[in-house]
């Protein structure tokens, strides 16, 4: 039996939000992009020489990482939370845009108003700069003011569950994920000691809520694989219950957060040790049994004429990643480009399945289709390119490249390191053209508004 796991697109002010919130994801992977380019060539062997600044290495990466992941992923997740909203409270719903949106121009203008001191936390790098983390809290109470919109103006799933419903059940498990993130934060933020060196303080405060990000990316990538699976027209082979049960599961993780805070102190090394156990283990609960469930529909003969589609692509290339991504964070022995290598192949895994969510909401939000063939080429470049990227961070992290470095810091004094890193450049040159060309596809189809959208 088929079922749509696909959400209604409403026509009244939430329509306009979540277009709204669709210019500013792809305007902030815009910027994004441009940093990402800057990051490779300070990487890239002789390339990386011509450049004299190893702050400005690390200023990019804050800015990079930052627009690339957080904003990004949580502008998106905005789009959907718009449309499975109820049409109450739209006063809420759009100044939580506005805050959103002020935060993020602050954030992206900052290294050029004089902000410096980059300090590389995990998860959610900063500036040590009053002008950028002012833009970093406003953006996280943009996104808290967005997700108690969400939660507030929630719609049903229904006493009878369906694909739709199992949709909109994901959505708000991921809704649930971004709160608890931004309390792990605060929770952070009071308890901890303010005496404390400034990487170390920045590190504690944003490791247990920079985890619940990373399940809540995870759940965010799991209603896209769902979407993705109907767009191309496949049959999921488990019921809507099943797929719901799954979200639940997805859950748990995020759940235990203030377990862990109750049971040790933020500057306990249990703390930290916990959630990195709950990353290896926990993560894995519900995104495994779904992955494996879409990737036996993919490889059976009869979907063969899905194959051609630009979802069926998103959807492979999003497993493919993410699962690499995931087995490379078993092979992960010391402070390397082992770890960036990890966190690039998932993180991207959850990027490949919101571009191709991408695609398929534009002619759904009034633009114009794209050419699906341009898009697939697009979502496999983007691919191929990082995978070489992390492909050449781990060869090059097993010759103990340390991550976070560029330059002469990075040691690259023996052929196989500067191989490694080598492949790692031209892989990131690869992905950040293919970055661009879905920026370029999707603000062509943006400005055109659909035939039928023109004639309403």
């Amino acid at each position: 039996m088929f079922f749509k796991y696909v959400l209604d697109v409403p026509t009244d002010y939430r329509r306009d939000l979540a277009v709204a919130w669709f210019w500013l994801a792809i305007l902030t992977l815009f910027g994004a992009g441009i940093f990402s380019v800057l990051l490779v060539l300070a990487r890239t062997p002789i390339v990386g020489e011509l450049i004299p600044f190893v702050d400005f290495f690390h200023t990019a990466l804050v800015i990079h990482v930052n627009l690339s992941s957080l904003v990004w992923i949580l502008s998106f997740a905005s789009v959907l939370w718009s449309l499975n909203s109820r049409p109450v409270f739209p006063w809420l719903a759009r100044l939580s845009f506005i805050v959103v949106l002020l935060g993020t121009l602050i954030i992206t203008i900052s290294p050029f108003m004089g902000s410096a001191n980059a300090l590389m936390s995990n998860y959610i790098p900063v500036l040590d700069d009053s002008l950028f983390l002012v833009g970093l809290v406003i953006f996280g109470a943009g996104i808290g003011l967005q997700v108690i919109f969400s939660m507030s103006a929630m719609t049903k799933v229904g006493e009878t569950i369906s694909g739709q419903g199992v949709i909109r059940f994901g959505l708000n498990c991921a809704a649930i994920g971004v709160f608890v993130a931004l309390a792990a934060f605060v929770w952070s933020y009071i308890s901890l000691p303010i005496q404390l060196v400034s990487e170390v303080y920045y590190e504690l405060l944003f490791w247990g809520g920079g985890h619940v990000l990373q399940f809540t990316y995870t759940l965010l990538m799991m209603v896209a694989w769902l979407w993705l699976l109907s767009s191309a027209g496949l049959s999921l082979p488990l019921s809507p219950r099943v797929a719901l049960f799954l979200f639940g599961v997805g859950l748990l993780s995020i759940f235990a957060t203030p377990l862990v805070y109750y049971a040790y102190d933020v500057t306990d090394i249990s703390h930290r040790q916990i959630f990195t156990m709950l990353m290896s283990f926990g993560g894995s609960l519900a995104v495994f049994p779904l992955s494996m469930a879409i990737l036996f529909t993919l490889f059976q003969k009869k979907v063969d004429s899905a194959k051609g589609s630009s979802a069926y692509a998103a959807l492979l290339t999003s497993l493919m990643l993410f699962g690499v991504g995931g087995m490379m964070g078993f092979m992960i022995d010391g402070n390397n480009v082992k770890i960036p290598a990890h966190y690039h192949g998932c993180i991207v895994g959850v990027s490949l399945a919101l571009m191709g969510l991408c695609y398929q909401l534009l002619p759904a939000l009034g633009f114009i289709k794209v050419n699906f063939k341009l898009s697939k080429i697009q979502l496999w470049f983007y691919a191929s390119g990082q995978f070489l990227h992390i492909a050449g961070l781990v060869w090059s992290g097993g010759y103990g490249v340390q991550r976070k470095v560029a330059g002469a810091a990075q040691g690259l004094d023996s052929i196989e390191r500067i191989a490694g890193m080598g492949v790692m450049g031209i892989g990131g040159l690869l992905s950040a053209v293919g970055g661009f060309m879905f920026i370029v596809i999707v603000i062509k189809a943006m400005l055109n508004k659909s035939t039928e959208q023109i004639q309403s």
